[in-house]
């Protein structure tokens, strides 16, 4: 079982999508995946749009903001794999599994995997 402690569940939570969603745009589009696919993957996942996800970004809302308004995919639960060093199936806490599913996604998408393996259709 993954315990994540508190205090990392804690950290998770203030954290801003804004702040993190840069890395996470350069770390794909280095791997020659695009910004386009990116919000694909982002947006299989929560259910925002383009014009969702820009507002988000703008109002520099936390993770656990940002989860709260989001309507999880059913198949989210299909996510699995270590990331960060935790396994994300087994972690408890809701939030920081949600955002381990997030992080799973983007490593998966700049690791070039096909991107209906990643939506989890195949």
């Amino acid at each position: 079982m993954s315990a994540t402690s508190a205090s990392h569940d804690a950290r998770i939570a203030k954290l801003t999508f804004a702040a993190v969603y840069p890395s996470y745009l350069a770390k794909v589009e280095k791997k020659g995946r695009t910004k386009a696919e990116l919000h694909q993957v982002i947006q299989w996942l929560t259910g925002f749009n383009e014009k969702k996800l820009q507002e988000l970004i703008q109002k520099k809302v936390t993770f656990e903001e940002f989860f709260q308004q989001a309507k999880l995919n059913p198949n989210a639960k299909l996510i699995t794999g270590v990331i960060c060093g935790y396994r994300v199936e087994d972690i408890q806490n809701p939030l920081t599994q949600q955002v381990r599913y997030l992080d799973k996604l983007v490593d998966e998408l700049a690791k070039n995997r096909k991107m209906e393996k990643i939506l989890r259709e195949a």
